[in-house]
């Protein structure tokens, strides 16, 4: 049995306490980006919910954007959104306010409340598949569960 303290399993636990019917599912090939995890379920680039995080540049803070893997983040138009600069920030970053390691970051289970924005792409999609906390790891979603889960306001990001 997984541990609650995994990152998979953190990813686990919110699903469950949602109350929402997400599952994890573990995929043999690696989903570490938006075009390999599109390869590895057999969706579009498009239906992958990519987590990606900014850090403010004068704050420090770090902020979530989940966007379709079919598009490119403007950072101008997300700074707009969060009030300041934004950086893409190392890995090190990255890992310490979300416990999770780049490549596998879920929308969920962070280690603090990130305040995210939702990319008004993914409503296109019936199902989309977001990251579960490791490279090997996904969970399906729509983007209302999405947008529940995640608090998100849905913006334009590309």
């Amino acid at each position: 049995m997984e541990e609650k303290t995994t990152s998979v399993g953190r990813v686990r636990q919110v699903l469950e306490a949602s109350g929402l019917p997400l599952q994890v599912r573990n995929m043999e090939e690696t989903t570490r980006t938006a075009a390999e995890a599109a390869a590895a379920i057999g969706c579009e680039v498009g239906q992958i919910a990519k987590s990606i995080v900014f850090q403010g540049k004068k704050s420090g803070t770090p902020f979530l954007v989940v966007a379709s893997g079919a598009n490119r983040i403007n950072e101008r138009k997300v700074a707009k959104y969060f009030g300041e600069a934004v950086r893409k920030p190392d890995a090190d970053y990255v890992l310490e306010h979300t416990g999770f390691a780049i490549g596998g970051i879920p929308p969920v289970g962070h280690l603090e409340d990130i305040p995210c924005l939702l990319d008004e792409d993914l409503f296109q999609y019936a199902e989309l598949w977001a990251a579960a906390g490791s490279p090997f790891a996904v969970f399906r979603v729509t983007s209302q569960q999405l947008q529940e889960l995640t608090g998100g306001q849905v913006v334009e990001v590309k």
